[in-house]
C-alpha cells in the first residue's frame, strides 16, 4: 500500500465506488471516528456557493497568512496537479504526504466504501490535524448539507452565491439550492452571505439556528468606483468598520468584500494597508487569469476563466465591457453536457467576434457539434476543432497581434489550454 505513488492511489480512488458522487455522511463520518480525526485546525472556515468559491477561499487565506497563521486551504476540483486541492501555508501538498495520508485513510476504512471526492477529504483533515495549523479553509464540493467537508463543524460559514447549478444532485429551484448550502450553518455560529436576494430556505436556516447573520447589501457591502473599490461593515460587537481605496482586483471584488467580513469576525489586527496588500496578492489559476503568449513573434493576450454557469458567464461578461473597445475577441470553449448551453452563450455573444469549439477530454462533454450549432444559430462565427489544443492553435494563427483569446467553460478546457502553454513554455515558443 504504501508503496503506491500518487497517480497508483488517484487510479485505485476513481475505482474504490460504484458511482462518482454518492451523497451522505455516515459513511465518511465512520472512517473519521477510526482514524481518530479530530478538528483540522483551531478555527475552520466552510465556503460554499454556486460561484466564487475559489476565489473567497483565496483571500481568506492571503488575509489570514498575512497575519502569521498557519493556514491550510482544502478546495476542488484540480486543474493540472491533484496536489493543488491540498495546501499548508501556501505550498501544494507533495506526493509523499498525499499518499501517506491515503494510506492512513484505506487503512481505516476497512469494509467502508468510499468514493474518490470523500477519500480526498478525509485525506486532507489528516494532513491538516498533523499539520497543527492555526485555520483551516475547507471549500463544499457540491451542495454544503450532505457534502464530505460538512463532517467538520465551521466556525464562520460562508455562501457566497446561489443560483441553479447539478440540479440532479441539489434540484431545479434556487429555495432547493438554498437549502442544501445552507446545511453547513451551524447553532449559534456566524453565517455569512454574499448573495444580494437569499431564498427563504436559508433565512429560515439562520433563524432556526440562531446564527449571527451577515448579508451583503444590509450587513456589509462593498462600492466600486473607476479607480478603486471600498468596504463597509461590521465585527461581531456590531461596531461599524470602513476600508476606503483599495485597489481594483482581477478576481471579483464582492467575494473579496465577503472574505473581509469575514476576517472582520475573527479579532485578528485591524489594518487597512495590510488588508489591501492581502487582497491584492490572493491568486486563482484559471478565474480571470491573464497569460501573455508570442506566437511566431505575435503577442497575443490570453484570458483564462473556468465559468461554466449563467451565472458565471454573466460576471464575465461584465468584466469584458470594462476592458477598452476596439480589438477583437476570439474565443476557444467548451462545456460539459449537463450545463446550461443557452444560458453561458447569451450574455458572451456580444463580447466575441469568432469562436473555436472543441470537445473535453471526458465522457461528460457537449459534443462539439452541438456547440457549433447553437452559436450558428445565434448567429456567430464558429469553427469545430477536434480538441481544446487543435481550437487553440487555430485561434492564434486567425489572431491579429495585440488581439485577446477568451479561452473558458470548463475546468477540463482551462486545464487543457493550461498544458498547451506549458509545452509551448518548454520549446521556447
Amino acid at each position: 500500500m504504501s508503496e503506491r505513488t500518487l497517480a497508483d492511489w488517484l487510479s485505485y480512488l476513481e475505482q474504490l465506488h460504484p458511482t462518482a458522487i454518492d451523497m451522505g455522511l455516515e459513511r465518511c463520518r465512520e472512517v473519521a471516528r477510526r482514524l481518530g480525526l479530530g478538528r483540522p485546525a483551531k478555527r475552520v472556515i466552510t465556503v460554499t456557493g454556486t460561484n466564487g468559491k475559489g476565489s473567497t477561499c483565496a483571500f481568506l487565506a492571503s488575509l489570514l497568512r498575512r497575519q502569521g497563521l498557519r493556514v491550510g486551504v482544502y478546495s476542488s476540483p484540480h486543474l493540472l496537479r491533484y496536489n493543488e486541492r491540498v495546501s499548508i501555508d501556501g505550498v501544494e501538498a507533495g506526493d509523499a504526504q498525499l499518499c501517506a495520508a491515503f494510506a492512513a485513510v484505506e487503512a481505516a476504512r476497512g469494509e467502508i466504501s468510499l468514493t474518490y471526492f470523500e477519500m480526498g477529504t478525509l485525506a486532507a483533515f489528516w494532513l491538516f490535524e498533523q499539520a497543527k495549523l492555526d485555520v483551516a479553509v475547507l471549500e463544499v464540493g457540491l451542495g454544503g448539507r450532505l457534502d464530505a467537508v460538512n463532517l467538520i463543524d465551521a466556525d464562520l460559514a460562508l455562501i457566497t452565491s446561489i443560483s441553479l447549478d447539478h440540479a440532479e444532485w441539489l434540484g431545479d429551484s434556487r429555495d432547493s439550492v438554498a437549502y442544501e448550502k445552507a446545511g453547513i450553518l451551524r447553532p449559534g455560529r456566524p453565517a455569512l452571505c454574499g448573495d444580494l436576494e437569499p431564498p427563504q430556505p436559508l433565512i429560515d436556516q439562520v433563524v432556526a439556528l440562531a446564527a449571527p447573520f451577515f448579508l451583503r447589501g444590509r450587513d456589509y457591502d462593498l462600492r466600486i468606483g473607476d479607480q478603486g473599490w471600498s468596504w463597509r461593515g461590521h465585527d461581531l460587537q456590531g461596531r461599524t468598520l470602513e476600508l476606503e481605496g483599495l485597489p481594483l482586483l482581477d478576481l471579483p471584488m464582492e467575494n473579496a468584500a465577503l472574505a473581509v467580513q469575514a476576517y472582520a469576525l475573527l479579532d485578528l489586527p485591524w489594518n487597512a494597508a495590510e488588508i489591501a496588500a492581502a487582497l491584492a496578492a490572493a491568486r486563482v489559476t484559471g478565474r480571470l487569469e491573464r497569460r501573455r503568449l508570442s506566437w511566431k513573434g505575435k503577442p497575443l493576450d490570453l484570458l483564462l476563466d473556468v465559468g461554466h454557469n449563467p451565472h458565471a458567464a454573466n460576471y464575465l461578461a461584465s468584466r469584458l465591457r470594462e476592458l477598452p473597445a476596439g480589438r477583437r475577441r476570439l474565443a476557444v470553449f467548451g462545456l460539459l453536457a449537463d450545463k446550461d448551453l443557452p444560458g453561458v452563450l447569451a450574455p458572451l455573444l456580444v463580447q466575441v467576434q469568432d469562436w473555436a469549439v472543441a470537445p473535453l477530454p471526458t465522457p461528460r462533454s457537449r459534443p462539439a457539434v452541438e456547440l457549433e450549432a447553437a452559436l450558428r444559430n445565434a448567429g456567430a462565427s464558429v469553427t469545430a476543432y477536434p480538441d481544446v489544443a487543435a481550437a487553440l492553435m487555430a485561434q492564434c494563427e486567425r489572431a491579429a497581434a495585440g488581439d485577446e483569446i477568451l479561452l473558458f467553460g470548463s475546468f477540463y478546457c482551462v486545464a487543457e489550454a493550461l498544458e498547451w502553454l506549458a509545452g509551448q513554455a518548454g520549446q521556447g515558443g
